[in-house]
């Protein structure tokens, strides 16, 4: 246990390398915004910017140097046992000082407190930037929040007391244990968030009967068998992101999204995308489009014998099942009866924090390394996802595996989210230039694919969209305004909870709410205001949308596939277990 000594010389060298990294960090702000640095307070030394408030900075400073003042000045009073009223609390929903050793231990308490404080003050300073360029400012304010995280006491042994206290309770073994767990991480090449050993990817994930009707370089299609004695008879394409596997939407029979359908009665194919290794490098956004999208729904066409079946893309898989739709209604063709977009983004005006990473150096990187021929590693796809929200998918199993000594938990989700995939580079390069930086496939004509000019307002089927509250990948609101786009009638459902959860959201549990919304609304926020929350799960209310467009009830089918295309193994099939 630190002594108040002690702890008040940690804290204060704390202090002293966040005032530091301020200076250096709006100095170089300043100088490239042609400013001359000038002192602004006592307590830190900052440079002077053009249009920045030196009243409401120095207001700022004067406000943390109070609250670390009364800080202080409750640590001096306080005796162990006694409970005081914190100076600051952390946000809702930060977990990391949850622990009652945190406010239990004077010390403790104010090495959380003064974390809170400096990092209340950073982020107001990153805030009030004079900065007008929205993308630049929003990737500082980006950095500040990594930096923040990172410095945070409970990332680090000496100030976590729930890391003392477990070292002490277990002698020291918690600490070689998460040494051991450290070295495996290394040589596995990433952070454990689960327990890998408890699931199999055919085995108790993926687990949905059914068949591989078709497989070519870039996907297998899986037909899913009939779990009802009559089907509709108008079936359902799948259409997964390329960047995860597609098992995110049949994991385990409880909260699976496909057997859901199935068992509604749904006649399910999915696409299931291939892991790309080296000799798949040269693959570009449209094989994706004719080998993948468009080749899976014409085989659902030739199976069945049903012209115009429905169509569902999640995430990225909503964009390629758009460009592709695109393309065949360019083509003269009236492809599909409905359209869903689960999270999924058609125009990329607003991307959240993944913009941080996407810019003209960024992509011209990509395209010269890799945009020609070549991969880009799941590794690095999963790095960036998971500095979206560092707390969670980084520094709490730091602190748990590392620091803690504990064994990961077994979660279906967490292993999923560990089972990268990698892009072929042309495809990636194409994706990154054209959506994220430049957002061109809003722009009717703007894009060429498949020799076709695109416009997503030809695209007339009625559409389905589903976006997340709190989702940091695809924003839900950006995700609204692919309404605009489309040019055949749209219902919106916005589902509570993020990215995942909010989409993997059994019917069966019925947790937590959705929002829907039958009035014109322009806006999200307009459509926000009147919307009516519903208790329980989306999945009903889609399911109920689908079957209005699904046509009559029919005997199901006897066996999967057809002559010409026949069952070549079971699902999931080989593409979806190969490792990137």
């Amino acid at each position: 246990m630190l002594t108040p000594e002690q702890s008040q010389a940690a804290v204060e060298g704390w202090m002293r390398a966040s005032q530091n990294f301020m200076q250096g960090f709006l100095g170089h702000i300043a100088q490239t915004q042609s400013a001359t640095p000038e002192g602004l307070s006592s307590f830190v030394s900052l440079p002077q910017m053009p249009g920045l408030d030196n009243e409401k900075m120095a207001l700022l400073h004067r406000e943390h140097a109070e609250m670390h003042a009364r800080l202080w000045g409750t640590l001096a009073q306080r005796q162990p046992g006694d409970a005081t009223e914190p100076i600051i609390a952390p946000p809702v929903g930060d977990r990391r000082f949850t622990a009652p050793e945190w406010t239990s231990s004077p010390v403790h308490d104010y090495v959380r407190q003064a974390y809170l404080i400096n990092a209340r003050f950073l982020s107001a300073v990153a805030e009030e930037l004079p900065i007008t360029d929205r993308v630049a400012k929003s990737r500082i304010q980006f950095m500040m929040r990594q930096y923040i995280d990172a410095l945070a006491p409970s990332n680090f042994a000496a100030t976590n007391p729930e890391v003392v206290q477990k070292a002490l309770e277990t002698k020291g073994e918690s600490l070689t244990q998460g040494l051991l767990n450290l070295i495996a991480d290394v040589e596995k090449g990433r952070i454990s968030m689960t327990d890998d050993s408890a699931f199999e990817v055919g085995g108790n994930l993926a687990t949905t009967a059914g068949g591989v009707v078709f497989e070519n370089e870039v996907m297998q299609l899986i037909q899913y068998s009939p779990l009802t004695e009559k089907v509709c008879k108008r079936p359902l394409l799948i259409v997964p992101p390329c960047i995860n596997k597609y098992y995110i939407l049949d994991l385990q029979p409880e909260n699976s999204f496909v057997r859901y359908a199935v068992e509604q009665g749904i006649t399910v194919f999915l696409v299931s995308w291939r892991n790309p290794k080296t000799e798949q490098g040269h693959l570009g956004w449209d094989d994706y489009l004719g080998d993948g999208v468009l080749q899976a729904l014409q085989l659902v066409r030739e199976i069945t014998k049903v012209e115009k079946p429905n169509v569902l893309g999640f995430c990225i898989g909503g964009t390629l099942l758009a460009s592709a739709l695109a393309v065949a209604y360019a083509r003269g063709e009236d492809p599909v009866e409905s359209v869903t977009f689960l999270t999924a983004l058609l125009d990329f005006s607003e991307t959240g924090d993944i913009s941080c990473f996407v810019d003209e150096t960024a992509v011209a990187s990509k395209e010269a390394t890799v945009g020609r021929g070549g991969l880009m590693a799941g590794r690095e796809l999963s790095q960036v996802f998971s500095s979206l929200r560092p707390n969670d998918l980084i520094w709490n199993y730091v602190v748990d595996n590392y620091l803690k000594g504990n064994k990961p938990p077994v979660f279906d989700l967490l292993y999923w989210n560990s089972d990268s995939t990698n892009l072929p580079g042309p495809f990636a390069a194409y994706y990154l230039r054209n959506t994220y930086l430049e957002n061109n496939l809003r722009v009717p004509g703007k894009l060429n694919m498949l020799g076709e000019s695109i416009d997503l307002g030809r695209v007339t089927a009625s559409a389905y969209f589903v976006a997340t509250r709190e989702d940091h990948i695809v924003p839900w609101r950006t995700s609204f305004l692919g309404r605009r786009l489309i040019g055949g009638e749209s219902t919106f459902v916005l589902g509570a909870s993020g990215h995942i959860a909010g989409v993997v959201n059994p019917a069966s549990k019925n947790k937590r709410s959705y929002w829907t919304n039958s009035l014109p609304s322009a806006t999200s926020d307009e459509w926000l205001v009147s919307a009516v929350e519903h208790r329980g799960s989306w999945w009903p209310n889609w399911i109920d949308w689908l079957k209005a467009r699904s046509g009559d009830l029919i005997a199901a089918r006897s066996k999967l596939g057809s002559r010409e295309y026949k069952v070549s193994e079971p699902a999931p099939g080989r593409y979806v277990k190969e490792r990137a």
